[in-house]
């Protein structure tokens, strides 16, 4: 195995966190810290494309998802670290419920907020958004004074025989119990609302860690599943509120009933913002992380192939822990060796993947954590 030695001292910048973005006026004492990684399996074929991700000065978002436990948050952090370091104000998003943000970059950034990391050249801000908010925000605009959106908005109206006679419907559980995936989902549209602020206007290069494989599946069918569902709520109610005018001036509730309506449509505009995301092919990018198992690019097919039909643009997979060709095998890894590199001959025949840049990024003798071992894994992966 061929082993590569490497010694890198960083100077973490220090940022003050009673303003939201580093004063460039603060000039802060630079400490000094060493890492070192005593050996890294690189791979022999050189995987370039970098620079077509650095260039430009235009808004980009980089998502990055695949199966559970092949690296994406690594990969994610790392890219951030890349981003920041040529010139970019960047911001990492985590919207997978299981944060593990915090342990890669070995610093707190739990609290929902806007955190700056320490370390990288220009300002690198994270992000973990937290779920349970998330899902406190979804009840609360499903919900007023204490009952469901469908049959409060329908009561206040005079219609509650109505809306028991579409109980059958289930709209009300609909509301009540938000279905699989929806954490992610108004995780990415709350981000998306941040990002309309001018505040957040300096950001250049968006990172998003996504959840595995299953999650960003069923987030891309929700922004659909919301316009049928939270629709046909809005769709009725205008309908009805013509004949129902003089009803809900009697009760004096339209307004509170118009702001429930309203709080829906807006959830409703955030998800279809969430997929034009996902599809602005001049602006975003899908990179999908997988490992050199056979399973793991078997799920990866199955991914890109749900992406396409969701016109997801995809133009990377990032195959981790990559053992290299060597004349001092041990029987183990010789082992390992060959079914690795039968995974990579499955992506290279495989009708989804093969048509994607491959980059191999290599194994390394140490964890992958804090910001200068990010630092190296961006180098010699996102090159």
């Amino acid at each position: 195995m061929a082993a590569v030695s490497f010694l890198a001292s960083f100077s973490p910048r220090i940022h003050s966190l009673s303003s939201p973005f580093p004063s460039p006026a603060i000039k802060p004492k630079r400490p000094t810290n060493t890492f070192q990684v005593r050996s890294v399996a690189a791979p022999t074929e050189d995987v370039a494309g970098f620079d077509d991700m650095v260039s430009g000065t235009q808004r980009k978002y980089y998502m990055l998802g695949g199966k559970g436990g092949v690296g994406k948050t690594s990969c994610a952090a790392s890219l951030a670290v890349k981003f920041a370091n040529n010139g970019h104000h960047t911001l990492v998003v985590s919207t997978d419920p299981a944060h593990s943000l915090s342990d890669s970059f070995a610093q707190d950034l739990t609290g929902g907020m806007l955190v700056p990391v320490e370390g990288p050249d220009f300002p690198l801000f994270a992000l973990e958004i937290n779920p349970e908010k998330a899902r406190e925000e979804f009840r609360d605009a499903a919900k007023n004074n204490g009952g469901t959106g469908v049959k409060d908005f329908m009561d206040g109206m005079g219609l509650g025989m109505l809306a028991e006679q579409l109980g059958e419907l289930k709209l009300g559980e609909l509301l009540d119990t938000p279905p699989p995936g929806l954490d992610e989902a108004i995780a990415i549209s709350k981000v998306m609302q941040f990002l309309d602020s001018p505040q957040y206007s300096m950001f250049t290069r968006i990172v998003f860690d996504t959840a595995p494989t299953g999650h960003t599946l069923r987030l891309l069918s929700l922004p659909d599943f919301l316009d049928a569902s939270i629709g046909k709520i809005l769709k009725l109610r205008e309908k009805i509120a013509s004949a129902t005018s003089a009803i809900k001036s009697v009760f004096g509730q339209e307004e509170t009933r118009q702001n429930a309506a309203d709080k829906l449509e807006q959830l409703r505009e955030r998800m279809v913002k969430v997929r034009d995301l996902f599809r602005d092919t001049d602006s975003t990018e899908f990179v999908i992380v997988t490992i050199p198992t056979v399973m793991a690019v078997s799920e990866s097919s199955r991914l890109r192939a749900s992406l396409n039909k969701e016109n997801v643009p995809v133009r990377r997979l990032i195959v981790n822990q990559i053992l290299p060709p060597s004349a001092l095998d041990c029987k183990f890894c010789a082992v390992k060796r060959k079914d690795q590199m039968r995974a990579l001959d499955m992506i290279r025949n495989d009708p989804e993947l093969s048509s994607l840049k491959l980059i191999q990024s290599p194994l390394v003798d140490m964890e992958i954590r804090g910001v200068p071992a990010l630092k190296f894994m961006g180098d010699i992966v996102w090159k």
